[in-house]
């Protein structure tokens, strides 16, 4: 796998993951109580038969949606940044997450690209805000 397929991958499920969040939010709004609707607290609670893994990805997809949760400028480009750096954060702990628990070597090798990659772009992006966010 190239290393841009595989950051591909990895950008596609924090995505994906971002994109389920917030359709569930969408539909938790919408839900009245008693009639079935999991609020953002239900999903990333521990749950009794969770494995050490899936809590800890619980815990850090709740960490990460929380950051993401930024007070909006008006400024896109600000905003854009300011929005990406606990992305690019939450990918760094799920692949750290599966470093520790995980066993397959492709996903561990793709787990260490994510975290060289996303290190890098976080970085980068913290530099632009130092530079033009006021």
């Amino acid at each position: 796998m190239t290393k841009f397929v595989a950051l591909a991958l990895a950008g596609a499920l924090v995505a994906g993951n971002g994109l389920a969040h917030a359709q569930q939010q969408d539909h938790s709004a919408h839900d009245s109580p008693g009639h079935g609707g999991h609020g953002t607290m239900e999903m990333s609670a521990p749950q009794p038969d969770d494995t050490s893994s899936t809590a800890a990805y619980r815990e850090a997809m709740a960490e990460m949606h929380g950051n993401m949760a930024i007070e909006y400028s008006g400024n896109a480009d600000v905003d854009f940044m300011r929005g990406m750096i606990p992305h690019h954060q939450g990918a760094i702990d799920m692949a750290r997450i599966v470093l520790e628990h995980g066993s397959d070597p492709e996903v561990r090798a793709l787990a260490e690209d994510v975290i060289e990659a996303q290190e890098a772009e976080i970085e980068t992006m913290q530099r632009w805000l130092d530079e033009h966010a006021r």
